[in-house]
């Protein structure tokens, strides 16, 4: 690395990043906040229930918009170095843990499904906290590994981040382009684990699928499909958009398909996880109704 490479490097741990600008105007960005503000309410909101619920409820088991609606808000685009790591980390975390924990729910549905009698052994209490120890360390295990490698690499490239929030791929761009085959392998690494627990979920759900055509109940097999698909799609969309942002050609210069891109695999699955995967699920819904009959509020829906 040369002088000025070190030197830019330096200029920029003490500064901060500009992050893309999700309009040229200020009415679409105030559009944008609004429509942000929306999406991440809907997805605290149902969130936020489902954790009441299970807190209210002793029988159940128990990072990016934030930053991004200021920003359109007070049009302003700087994140600083250290809030631009600490999101990244965040970001890598949660994302990381949540793929291991939809592995978890498609084997645990395999076993609902394909093996009922085997169910209270297979999945108890000890073998649900071992599943999901591993999904949260794995998290923190890949953040810590793909955030130090990232930051570590000379920056030589300028500061402005092609994207609405600090992810991997655009970092790169502003390094220093000999210098970052580590990340990139690990990168790679990380999505032939992601694709492998995928052939994982896809195994699991044809055989789910398999059994479920053999059920007698017709009212059985419209129910174990409409638990089952959502979940296979949220997968899909999650994994195929967030491979595509982090394994597209550089020779492919589009700001916009990679913003709508990141929306994908960064916003969607989060804000559709609470009706997909707890909605429709009898305690939660019982233990949301005793909820809100306490608040006084009651839905139709519920």
């Amino acid at each position: 690395m040369g002088k000025s490479g070190r030197l830019w490097q330096e200029h920029v741990s003490k500064c901060e990043f500009l992050l893309l600008p999700l309009a040229d105007t200020r009415q679409l960005q105030l559009l944008h906040f609004w429509l942000f503000l929306g999406i991440y309410l809907a997805a605290l909101l149902g969130n936020g229930l489902i954790s009441t619920a299970v807190a209210c409820d002793p029988r159940l088991i128990s990072t990016t918009l934030p930053k991004a609606m200021p920003n359109a808000l007070w049009d302003n685009r700087a994140i600083s170095y250290t809030g631009c790591a600490a999101q990244l980390f965040f970001f890598t975390f949660f994302m990381s843990a949540e793929y291991s924990l939809l592995t978890i729910m498609s084997y645990d549905r395999y076993v609902a499904i394909c093996k009922p009698l085997h169910y209270g052994t297979l999945m108890d209490s000890r073998a649900c906290a071992t599943m999901a120890a591993a999904a949260w360390g794995t998290g923190v295990l890949n953040s810590l590994l793909h955030t130090a490698s990232t930051f570590s690499l000379p920056l030589c490239q300028g500061n402005v981040v092609n994207q609405f929030f600090c992810e991997i791929p655009q970092i790169l761009k502003l390094s220093c382009s000999e210098s970052n085959l580590r990340e990139v392998v690990f990168l790679i690494f990380t999505i032939s684990l992601d694709v492998g627990c995928y052939v994982f979920i896809v195994v699991s759900y044809v055989q789910i699928f398999v059994a479920v055509l053999r059920m007698p109940s017709e009212q059985g097999r419209r129910k174990a499909f409409s638990t089952c698909l959502p979940h296979l799609a949220v997968v899909s969309l999650f994994l195929s958009t967030g491979a595509f942002a982090y394994l597209k050609p550089p020779s492919i210069p589009s700001p916009l398909l990679d913003l709508t891109v990141a929306l994908l695999y960064s916003v969607v699955p989060p804000t559709l996880n609470p009706i997909i995967y707890s909605m429709r699920n009898r305690e939660i819904k019982h233990a949301l109704r005793k909820v809100l009959q306490c608040s006084g509020l009651t839905f139709q829906w519920i």
